[in-house]
């Protein structure tokens, strides 16, 4: 494996392969994403469908001189190969590690570290336009899909390109997949252009035959194009991206390497904003991901021969897309709504129980909550599921479409705290301190299973207004013997002169280092916060007799809830030692999730060793 990759340092070496070489090198690329996407975990289908892309981007331009900006980023494995990194990439999405997204302070090459969706024309219509003011003629790519286009960002990135009329080659990579199947009125539009193949047909035999006439004068010329753009109307009337101010050329084969160099190199010609469709297969090359390209989009490992993902243990996604479709059961008002991300939120159940009341969006967080804000106006309950990272994009609507209107709509928060492997571009670490901004909004944030059940049918049920529960990535943690599910705001185990209060996830850490410290002989009181916007003054209370209060939260400190916590308990005339353990740096790089806690003395021996040192403190004056 990899005899032709050990020879790419960049992509300049690609022009010196022959056709056949290229050919072999594509298929090494796969073997090198498949075998250590089956060990590391990561993104597997989508990044095989772009890799005859990714050697023709190499093939026809010259980064990092010329910018390939990376929409979403989970399809920039072979790039991250063909750009020096082949030595390092079994490492990939391990600590220490290469990123599984693209990363500015990994390569030159990476002139974004991306892993949001849509956002990859505005990023580069901005380089562009950089390149312009400054005199350089630098090409810049953008390279978007997965489902992509569906996001409002990338039409305002589109229309604002058409505009200035820059050096700017827009590849949309359709492979009519986002993580879920594509759904709404760009996915059938872009179907509509795909079944249009005689457009294509004639439009290259006529170019053929009006660069044989010898045109004379621009008056003749005139006339040729407007005969050029006569047939393509009679095709399509026009596409939207015409319409935009771009010169649309597709859709092509996105793994014939050849027409794919030859048009890249056309496109080069054009000196005006082009797009280019390119029509690929999510999972292409490996048979298990190409039947099933949502299953094998994400992975955290899998048998290459087999194709088996392993078992997998039960997660808070799934228990809340069960609770909810029990809950809808007897409340019709009840709706589902995810932005592309119906497998990974749990609402596969719902979809397919109450097709009617459940919404994909596609990628585009903004709209999903507006949509909702005016389904809770029509009478209707809308539940919204969408990844603590993602949510980030919605915050105006939130408080304007939402909160403003007083009307009810409910946030299921997952992957709320660290995520792991997936990295600074993914962690759910903001969620907590830019909801506490919201007026009105209650935020409930669960550490076990059957607390997620009862927080979020007591939400449904005697909510008010703006409502979220946030839960993490995963399944369940260690849970006390004396432990206790409930609604109340707020839950209180022991007694001590020291009191540790956290919330979520936290919470199975905190209650094994009370047990540990308990057997050395130290009793600490915990406070629990189900409940975390807004802070219940019954747990500030319980804090008030204690000589040292230790917040743990794994979220931003600034701006976070033990923030809040530690000012309420100074407007309370607090006498004794406040200190909080958060994230101080939030862009938390990838790593495992266990592994990152403990860097971070969020685990459960950093939680003792916390309060060791403060008694040790406690003891030397």
């Amino acid at each position: 494996m990899g005899k032709l990759l050990e020879k790419i340092r960049s992509p300049k070496d690609l022009k010196a392969l022959d056709r056949e070489e290229l050919e072999a090198l594509c298929e090494e690329i796969r073997t090198a994403i498949i075998d250590t996407v089956s060990h590391n975990g990561g993104h597997l289908a989508s990044n095989l469908g772009v890799v005859e892309l990714t050697v023709a981007l190499g093939l026809a331009f010259d980064p990092p001189q010329d910018t390939i900006v990376w929409d979403v980023g989970h399809q920039s494995y072979a790039y991250k190969l063909l750009t020096g990194r082949y030595p390092r990439f079994s490492t990939i999405r391990q600590e220490g590690g290469l990123a599984g997204f693209p990363n500015r302070e990994e390569s030159p090459y990476d002139m974004f570290s991306s892993g949001h969706s849509s956002a990859s024309i505005s990023s580069a219509l901005g380089v562009s336009e950089a390149n312009f003011l400054q005199g350089r003629d630098n090409y810049v790519v953008a390279v978007i899909g997965d489902g992509a286009l569906t996001g409002g960002l990338a039409y305002e990135g589109l229309n604002n390109a058409g505009r200035l009329h820059r050096n700017l080659i827009v590849i949309l990579n359709d492979n009519t997949m986002s993580i879920s199947k594509n759904v709404g009125s760009m996915a059938r539009y872009l179907t509509y252009i795909r079944t249009k193949p005689g457009y294509i047909k004639i439009k290259n035999n006529l170019d053929s035959s009006l660069r044989k006439i010898p045109v004379v004068g621009s008056a003749i010329g005139a006339v040729l194009r407007k005969v050029k753009d006569g047939v393509k109307k009679l095709f399509y009337s026009s596409t939207i991206f015409d319409d935009f101010g771009f010169a649309y050329y597709g859709p092509f084969d996105g793994h014939n390497l050849k027409e794919l160099t030859e048009t890249l190199e056309s496109a080069k010609l054009i000196h005006k904003p082009v797009l280019l469709h390119v029509r690929t297969y999510k999972g292409k090359g490996y048979q298990y991901a190409e039947q099933d390209p949502s299953i094998y989009h994400g992975l955290s490992g899998f048998d290459v021969t087999t194709g088996d993902t392993g078992e997998k243990s039960k997660s808070f996604s799934d228990e809340f897309g069960e609770t909810l479709c029990e809950l809808a059961e007897d409340d019709p008002r009840i709706c589902a709504i995810t932005a592309a991300m119906s497998v990974g939120t749990g609402l596969t159940p719902f979809r397919e129980r109450f097709k009617g009341r459940f919404y994909d969006v596609g990628i585009s967080e903004e709209h999903a909550v507006t949509f909702a804000g005016g389904l809770a106006a029509g009478g209707m309950l809308p539940v919204f599921a969408v990844y603590s990272t993602f949510l980030q994009r919605a915050y105006d609507q939130l408080i304007h479409d939402v909160a403003l209107q007083h009307t009810k709509v409910l946030l299921a928060i997952d992957r709320a705290g660290l995520v792991g492997e997936d990295g600074k571009t993914h962690q759910g670490l903001f969620d907590t301190a830019f909801l506490r901004s919201v007026p009105g909004i209650t935020v409930y944030s669960p550490t076990y299973f059957r607390e997620l059940r009862l927080q979020l049918a007591y939400l449904v049920k005697e909510g008010q207004g703006l409502c979220a529960i946030r839960y993490p990535r995963g399944k369940e943690l260690f849970k006390p013997g004396d432990f206790h599910s409930g609604t109340e705001p707020t839950s209180v185990y022991g007694e001590g002169e020291t009191a540790l209060v956290t919330y979520g996830r936290l919470f199975s850490f905190a209650a094994e280092c009370r047990e540990s410290l308990q057997a050395r002989g130290i009793s600490v009181k915990l406070i629990k916060l189900n409940r975390i916007i807004p802070l219940d003054s019954q747990a500030v209370e319980e804090a008030l007799p204690c000589r040292h209060v230790l917040f743990f939260e794994e979220g931003v400190t600034q701006g976070g809830i033990g923030e809040e916590f530690g000012f309420l308990l100074q407007q309370r005339g607090y006498k004794g030692r406040y200190t909080l353990r958060g994230i101080d740096q939030p862009f938390v790089e990838h790593a495992p999730m266990f592994r990152s806690l403990e860097a971070l003395g969020l685990n459960a021996q950093g939680m003792e060793q916390s309060v060791l040192g403060e008694l040790e403190r406690r003891e030397a004056l």
